[in-house]
């Protein structure tokens, strides 16, 4: 019977180049397209069995794949596709394996996280208005310097699949500062607009857009050719969590770059938008905030979506008047 080390990744969940390495360094032989003799096969499968036994760390079953997680999720869906944590971003993503994940989308906290996260080795402590005061409990590291970003980055790139993508939110003032630690990490390939069509809040000219970093790990074509660099999408209105995104934004991202089944994770999950969006898609997914309030809205969302297919915190759709849009999302 022939062996091929694609049985050992099916077997025990694990990627082509964990088995390659193995081997590299044990001076074990690996033939063409990856065939190997039958006491290879058994040498390896013992290693990895071995390994498996000795791990205690709570593992998820992501439709057959195992992602081997710190703590347990605060919240699983039942059919086991959809999982978010409560944890420091960067601790979140250190926890993951090496190569679990397919797409990352997310919106992360620039400047905020005083109120609302733990970034690397930070802690969620004072106020803004404190810095600097001889009593306040406040520490430089807390901020989205270009040393925890650049720590951030490096652990997206580590968790991310070769030949994936990765999507990052910046406002005006992150993208200056930021965005340029991106190219550092990832092979940039384009800066998005999402225009909200309604004007916001500013003082001099008011806003009306953010933009999106799109960047891939190794080569991969987007799936389609007909999405345009800005995406007219109305904002949310009177919502109930703070910088909440229309779910449209992460959909887009999935869009150009996602398949069925594929793993997408989000390590500031904020209101779960990218989590609605995941499902909508037929994709996993894997989120994270360390605030509890983003949890508990988030558990919410999901869990009324997946029974009902209604979303409780966007109930129609933002799409603004743009053709491409909404030919995009197969409304014309």
């Amino acid at each position: 019977m022939a062996y091929y080390i694609q049985d050992i990744q099916e077997q025990f969940s694990i990627v082509e180049e964990e088995i390659v390495e193995y081997a590299l360094n044990n001076k074990i032989k690996i033939g063409k397209n990856g065939a190997i003799s039958d006491r290879t096969y058994q040498t390896i499968f013992d290693f990895y069995s071995k390994e498996t036994d000795d791990v205690h760390k709570p593992v998820l079953i992501l439709n057959g794949n195992k992602i081997e997680v710190k703590d347990k999720p605060v919240f699983e869906s039942e059919n086991k596709r959809i999982s978010i944590f409560r944890d420091d971003s960067v601790n979140f993503l250190k926890n993951l394996p090496t190569a679990s994940v397919d797409v990352i989308i997310t919106d992360p906290a620039y400047s905020g996280m005083n109120q609302k996260l733990k970034f690397g080795k930070g802690k969620i402590i004072g106020k803004y208005s404190d810095a600097g005061k001889s009593d306040a409990k406040w520490f430089e590291e807390f901020h989205d310097t270009e040393e925890n970003y650049k720590a951030f980055l490096k652990e997206c790139n580590r968790v991310l699949k070769k030949n994936r993508h990765i999507y990052i939110m910046f406002d005006s003032y992150s993208l200056l500062t930021l965005a340029p630690i991106v190219r550092d990490v990832f092979d940039v390939k384009n800066i998005l607009c999402w225009d909200k069509v309604n004007i916001g809040l500013g003082h001099y000219f008011r806003r009306r857009h953010e933009f999106i970093m799109f960047a891939s790990k190794g080569k991969r074509p987007l799936n389609s050719k007909n999405i345009p660099d800005v995406w007219r999408i109305k904002r949310v209105v009177a919502s109930k969590y703070p910088t909440q995104k229309p779910t449209e934004v992460f959909e887009l991202m999935l869009k150009g770059s996602a398949e069925k089944d594929f793993v997408v994770c989000d390590p500031f999950l904020g209101s779960g938008s990218s989590a609605i969006a995941a499902i909508k898609n037929n994709c996993k997914f894997l989120g994270c905030d360390i605030s509890e309030k983003s949890i508990s809205f988030s558990k919410e969302r999901i869990e009324h979506f997946l029974n009902t297919q209604t979303d409780i915190y966007q109930k129609s759709s933002l799409l603004g008047n743009d053709e491409a849009m909404t030919k995009l999302f197969g409304n014309g």
